[in-house]
């Protein structure tokens, strides 16, 4: 591997969405070749460290990237993480990366100010019902991957519609479908998950204290998790 090369990309994660980067960063060395087909990554302690992540983050990353057919693990004396010498196909493209970048930039601008409007707001015993009942239906779900969109969808779209603002849901609701169709082109992380729900109970809770801040704050970095493995997955 070129080392000056591997040093931009094994840089320390730059947010608090450390599993998602991995992910990202692991699966851009690949699709870059900077890690070619059969190259070891770096030994787990180096990897970690050089990431800025617990090895526990790393090796949730790489059991993540493995299971979806980018890298192997070979025990023994030459034993380590490699990448595989077939790598899965890439993604149909369902849109140009210009357009990805455009979808998820339209998403944050509109969910983390619906976040922030929603918590700004006084809310009614039937908003704060609602958020509740969504948070407590998405947190229920486990691996099933159109169950947990569905839900995760429902869950977003409350948040938008407990701002009072039809004009800010609709928009919400169109930009949700075209999340859904490149999060349709990912597989579901089990870790993920694990941290989104975390993340959805973060926002939740920021709306209904009234903490506006803390409820942008919360969204935006649940939005950025979920863009770090879109970009992970989908762009090279």
């Amino acid at each position: 591997m070129n080392r000056g090369v591997t040093a931009a990309l094994f840089r320390p994660v730059r947010t608090r969405n450390a599993f998602e980067e991995t992910v990202e960063r692991l699966l851009q060395a690949i699709r870059l070749g900077v890690a070619a087909p059969g190259d070891r990554l770096p030994a787990e302690r180096d990897l970690a460290a050089r990431l800025g992540v617990s090895r526990v983050t790393l090796r949730d990353a790489i059991r993540a990237i493995a299971d979806a057919g980018y890298v192997e693990s070979r025990r023994g004396r030459y034993g380590g993480t490699f990448v595989a010498e077939s790598l899965p196909a890439p993604a149909p493209r369902i849109a140009p990366a210009g357009d990805i970048e455009d979808v998820l930039t339209l998403r944050h601008v509109l969910e983390s100010g619906a976040a922030e409007s929603a918590a700004a707001r006084a809310l009614t015993p039937a908003d704060r019902q609602h958020l509740t009942a969504a948070l407590l239906d998405v947190s229920g779900v486990d691996t099933d991957q159109a169950e947990y969109r569905r839900r995760d969808s429902r869950l977003h779209l409350a948040i938008a519609e407990v701002t009072a603002s039809p004009s800010l849901t609709t928009a919400v609701a169109d930009v949700r479908t075209r999340v859904n169709e490149l999060l349709d082109a990912i597989p579901l992380l089990a870790a993920n998950i694990e941290h989104s729900n975390a993340q959805h109970r973060g926002i939740v809770e920021a709306i209904l204290s009234g903490d506006a801040d803390a409820a942008r704050q919360a969204m935006s970095e649940h939005l950025d998790g979920t863009a770090a493995l879109l970009r992970g997955f989908l762009l090279d």
